[in-house]
């Protein structure tokens, strides 16, 4: 039976996937807190929410580095949305270097975000749901953590650390009766990849967002690609040696 998702938190809901996946949720009649730094953004995606006339937003600023902050936010939020049943990560931020430009600082803060962040908000929710042998875990990484990429090495090294993660995650607890979902969407079109030069196989963000809730809905602790043809190029990448793979400008 698939499931019914009725209080939900959505970590980076400004713009992009996230915001369009609480969009979603609050259209099923889930109650959805909104977090992220831009407040005004998250305004816009709550009132929006609120004139469609189902579920209900709640706003809540956040910096995802501010780790500490997280266990007395989780707790007011679970208090304000009265209980908790999915979590939903999907801040991320992605640098793409030049031909001969390296930058520590930039590739950093891609795993401050991506991935320490992730597990900032993981660790305490995985808890609290192993205790109530209830709930699910969203996590969106990325086609692009299945290799070392060219294109953007921080970034897909973020991604490849978080699917790894979410595994660890999802062994964890698989017996505990909680859902872990990870997520790897190809391109959609949202302003993370408004600047890249190459963007095969495009999907609308509502189109991409339909599918990520529809995956993590059917319960069973998934692992997926969205869409799901993105399975075929990602197994493909995986087998190309790796003397072949480095002439590849992806």
């Amino acid at each position: 039976m698939s499931l019914v998702f009725r209080r939900a938190i959505v970590v980076g809901a400004s713009s992009g996937l996230g915001a369009e996946i609480a969009r979603q949720l609050a259209a099923d009649g889930c109650a959805v807190a909104l977090l992220g730094r831009r407040t005004d953004e998250l305004r816009k995606v709550a009132d929006g929410i609120a004139a469609a006339g189902r579920g209900r937003a709640i706003v809540a600023a956040h910096d995802v580095t501010d780790y500490d902050a997280v266990p007395a936010l989780l707790e007011s939020l679970v208090a304000d949305l009265g209980g908790l049943d999915l979590l939903v990560y999907s801040s991320g931020i992605m640098w793409v270097p030049g031909e001969d430009e390296y930058d520590f600082a930039k590739d950093r803060a891609q795993i401050e975000v991506n991935v320490l962040g992730a597990m900032a908000w993981m660790t305490p929710v995985a808890a609290r749901f192993e205790a109530a042998r209830s709930g699910t875990i969203l996590g969106l990484s990325s086609v692009a953590g299945e290799r070392g990429r060219t294109q953007f090495p921080g970034y897909a090294t973020s991604k490849a650390a978080l699917t790894t993660y979410l595994e660890a995650l999802r062994n964890r607890l698989a017996m505990k009766g909680v859902n872990v979902v990870t997520v790897k969407p190809g391109f959609v079109d949202t302003p993370m990849t408004t600047s890249l030069p190459r963007k095969p196989l495009m999907v609308s963000v509502s189109k991409a967002a339909s599918i990520i809730l529809a995956t993590a809905k059917r319960g069973g602790s998934p692992s997926a690609f969205v869409p799901a043809r993105w399975w075929l190029v990602a197994m493909i990448m995986r087998h190309v040696p790796s003397f072949l793979f480095r002439r590849v400008r992806i």
